[in-house]
């Protein structure tokens, strides 16, 4: 009688079985990605270097476009910035903020009602406006801001800050996420069981449903500030009052009226200039701040 022997693979003859990789098929993926590191960082790093330049080293400098000057003037070209027209990029920035925060949590708080009604309601034509939110999604921005002012100066209400804001608060692309993700993350059994004990669907969704909600949440709101912050043709073609312009139409009449000045614009060129590198601070300590929940909001899909 004869008895088998049983081999238990151990973890090392498991290591060892498993195909190495080459570090040749790795090159070149980590080049490619080191290019596109640099190509999105090279400008980035123009706008903080031409930010420590005065107008001379701006224009006649020479060391290189790269490269600090030996005058390091970001302290002063900051206090002319901020000290040029009376404060007015200040101002700028203070609108800014003020559009950025009102539209991206307004945007926000309909997208999730919204996307959590598609996701879990059953009504009447709920398919057929769904499908009118997905064609909506496709329309470009930019070809609804003339219809948009047509009704707004209807309604009086151009050079407001309602003009800036009321369409903000509308996100198509922000509800169809919320949608997908709310069908996914939130199971009906546990709605259901929390209406069998009683509780009503404001509760349900505020106690139950939204703490699962949160990633998508964060992500929608992180898009939807981003969106408002960068809006730059809306707020141009409603508003005529200085003092209600945003920082990027207020960069951009800055460079309308440099281009214009030609030899005498130089100083508005490096108000511009550092002015632009203070408009991304913001949006980067947004992004930094709020990473991890944006990341887990956009992966939570592939995990289900």
């Amino acid at each position: 009688m004869t008895t088998a022997r049983i081999s238990i693979p151990t973890a090392s003859s498991a290591r060892s079985a498993r195909p190495r990789k080459r570090p040749g098929r790795l090159l070149v993926p980590h080049l490619f990605l080191g290019a596109l590191v640099l190509y999105f960082l090279v400008p980035i790093w123009w706008l903080v270097v031409a930010s420590t330049k005065n107008v001379g080293g701006l224009f006649h400098g020479s060391a290189g476009a790269l490269w600090f000057d030996k005058t390091f003037a970001f302290g002063p070209n900051l206090v002319d910035l901020f000290t040029y027209n009376d404060g007015i990029y200040l101002r700028w920035l203070g609108n800014s903020v003020f559009y950025a925060v009102v539209g991206g949590v307004g945007a926000t708080v309909l997208s999730i009602l919204a996307g959590y009604g598609f996701a879990k309601f059953r009504f009447r034509g709920r398919r057929f406006a769904f499908a009118l939110l997905l064609g909506s999604v496709m329309v470009p921005l930019t070809a609804l801001v003339i219809p948009t002012f047509v009704l707004f100066t209807q309604l009086n209400l151009t050079d407001t800050i309602w003009a800036v804001i009321l369409p903000s608060l509308l996100n198509p692309f922000g509800v169809y996420l919320m949608q997908v993700y709310t069908a996914d993350a939130v199971p009906d059994e546990l709605l259901d069981a929390a209406r069998v004990d009683g509780a009503g669907e404001f509760r349900t969704f505020l106690q139950v449903a939204f703490p699962l909600l949160r990633p998508a949440f964060i992500t929608v709101l992180l898009l939807s500030i981003v969106g408002s912050w960068n809006n730059f043709f809306l707020p141009l073609a409603m508003l005529s009052n200085t003092n209600l312009f945003p920082i990027t139409v207020g960069l951009g009449l800055w460079e309308g009226q440099a281009s214009a000045n030609n030899g005498g614009g130089h100083s508005l060129w490096g108000l511009i200039i550092i002015g632009s590198l203070i408009s991304v601070v913001p949006l980067v300590i947004a992004f930094l701040s709020l990473q991890k929940y944006w990341q887990g909001g956009l992966s939570i899909g592939s995990l289900k």
